[in-house]
């Protein structure tokens, strides 16, 4: 099983996407997190409604901070939030510089949103 870890800052948004579509198109072969450098505490409610367009709950999730995180993962990527992000033991790191979409209207939510389901495919078929 592959472990594969996300994050960004507040662990409110685009983190929890990543996390639900590693999930969606991981299946029983992926362990995937998200976490936050500052987790917020909440899911934010625009990921919960986004996410369910496409029929996942993210109301399932928590925000959670990277300190309840351990242990060794295959990829760590960062969502942009630079020097915020500490290291965490991965064999594979990547930050893919995506703007936090918490202020963007329905549109540009949507495409990142479909970014990320785009890069997590892809990521997924490089370390499978």
């Amino acid at each position: 099983m592959k472990r594969v870890l996300f994050v960004c800052v507040e662990n409110s948004n685009r983190s929890q996407m990543a996390e639900a579509f590693a999930h969606i198109h991981g299946g029983d072969g992926v362990e995937a997190l998200s976490a936050g450098s500052a987790p917020s505490g909440v899911i934010n409610p625009k990921a919960v409604r986004f996410m369910s367009e496409l029929g996942y709950d993210l109301t399932q999730h928590a925000s959670k901070s990277l300190d309840e995180i351990d242990g060794e993962f295959d990829a760590v990527i960062t969502m942009g939030c630079g020097d915020n992000c500490p290291w965490v033991p991965a064999k594979r790191r990547e930050d893919w510089g995506l703007p936090d979409p918490k202020h963007m209207d329905d549109a540009g939510y949507r495409a990142v949103r479909d970014d990320i389901e785009a890069r997590v495919k892809a990521l997924l078929a490089e370390i499978a």
